[in-house]
């Protein structure tokens, strides 16, 4: 019976200790440097905006965060990675529209789940996506674009590649413009701009990292923005939506995640050193001057825009009957 007694009191005992231990180990996180995941190539967008982010972070969380290059698969592989991942906060991932968003309706098999493998941090950039046309186009503005557009029959609009925020963008402008389209798809931003510029295809949805040089230089003339309100930087041009293209929004977006599970402190604290690096006015002139929107918010701020965005580009995706595998 003594034993019977003291079995109980061991277990509560244990409880208890492992209750008063959990914050002195959520304290001493990081002991060690954090790997931050990229899943794409060094030297892009994405690896800039997470080696501007990672400095500025492992200062304020006094450990380095080391940025490891992942690519391929559409952000598969680094996804998949930081998905299998031990969720003690080390090893975090840049994720984005393709990551959280696409990839489920896109693909046929998935090496995680985009709704349950992660834990959100917060959101880090945008990029703004901007209706740009060949100067040769007889087009200066969103009206006449359409009128060109339908008198096409089948206009040729270039994208980085199937399923990429471009190519959801126009299929999505194609549907609410009611004008039929064609789409060819490049591997990458660059060759695909390259070809507008040329005049080898007539058109393209391209993000202002992108298209910036080219629309400042009038080798691309841009006929509208698709965002909410108009752009740092292009200010002279007007928005899709105030040309009549009511409540059209289209970005390529970027934030932050780690695997599923990770203690809500460590958490607490990657959301916290993120916005405040994201507040730095080093790291924010940094981003602009690549053509990017800055963007702060909350753990539960970034899920549900992720979560609305998998659902938007969801029903596109299966209108348009876009399948990549």
């Amino acid at each position: 019976m003594h034993m019977l007694r003291r079995r109980p009191l061991l277990a509560i005992a244990a409880s208890l200790l492992a209750l008063s231990c959990a914050p002195a180990m959520a304290d001493a996180w990081p002991s060690r440097p954090i790997e931050w995941v990229v899943p794409y190539p060094a030297g892009g967008g994405t690896d800039v905006v997470a080696r501007t982010l990672a400095e500025a972070m492992g200062k304020k969380l006094g450990q380095p965060m080391v940025v490891n290059n992942r690519p391929g698969a559409a952000t598969k592989i680094g996804a998949e990675y930081v998905a299998r991942a031990k969720a003690d906060g080390y090893v975090l991932l840049s994720a984005d529209t393709a990551t959280l968003a696409a990839n489920p309706h896109l693909y046929g098999k998935m090496g995680y789940a985009a709704d349950k493998d992660f834990t959100h941090v917060g959101l880090t950039v945008r990029f703004p996506m901007i209706l740009v046309v060949n100067p040769s186009v007889p087009a200066k503005n969103l009206a006449e674009f359409i009128a060109w557009a339908k008198q096409q029959k089948g206009a040729s609009y270039a994208t980085p590649g199937a399923g990429s925020p471009h190519h959801l963008a126009t299929e999505l402008f194609g549907e609410q413009a009611g004008v039929a389209l064609s789409h060819v798809a490049y591997r990458g931003a660059a060759p695909a701009v390259q070809d507008v510029v040329a005049g080898q295809v007539p058109f393209m949805f391209v993000d202002t990292a992108s298209g910036q040089q080219f629309i400042a230089g009038g080798k691309l003339r841009a006929i509208g923005v698709a965002s909410a309100r108009r752009v740092s930087g292009f200010e002279s041009v007007p928005t899709l939506e105030e040309q009549g293209l009511k409540g059209f929004e289209a970005y390529a977006w970027q934030g932050l995640v780690v695997p599923a599970g990770t203690p809500p402190e460590v958490v607490a604290r990657l959301n916290a050193s993120l916005v405040e690096a994201m507040g730095s006015p080093a790291v924010k002139a940094r981003l602009q001057a690549l053509g990017l929107e800055p963007i702060t918010s909350s753990s539960q701020q970034m899920a549900q825009y992720a979560a609305a965005e998998r659902e938007k580009w969801g029903r596109v995706i299966k209108s348009a009957g876009i399948k990549v595998d």
